[in-house]
């Protein structure tokens, strides 16, 4: 019971995951909109939308490192669940999944404490 309980944390912890990262992508092409906007506009309304551009950009990266930090948190408590149900426990996390092979990215770190 508790496994399948923890499987579907996993997958609803790598469904909020996946959404973030679309959020971002939504953010970002909006943003390269009002931007292309503001450099095709004439000379005098280019500050207005300057200042239209910074302010929604201020607005999003204090609302997404929020959101960050707060998805960091759960993620570090979900994980340490797995690591008290055990190693099996762990290498069936579909967040784990998503990080096969980052033992060569990080030079090996991970490798070293193991």
């Amino acid at each position: 019971m508790m496994e399948g309980k923890m499987m579907e944390g996993c997958r609803e912890m790598k469904e909020q995951k996946q959404k973030m990262k679309e959020d971002i992508e939504a953010q970002d092409a909006a943003l390269t909109e009002q931007i292309a906007k503001m450099n095709s506009a004439p000379d005098d309304k280019k500050m207005s939308l300057m200042a239209d551009v910074i302010t929604q950009m201020v607005e999003q990266r204090i609302t997404m490192d929020a959101r960050k930090a707060k998805m960091e948190e759960a993620m570090m408590r979900h994980m340490m669940e797995h690591m008290q149900m055990g190693k099996e426990s762990m290498s069936q996390c579909p967040m784990m999944k998503g990080m096969e092979g980052m033992d060569e990215k990080s030079g090996g770190a991970q490798k070293q404490q193991k």
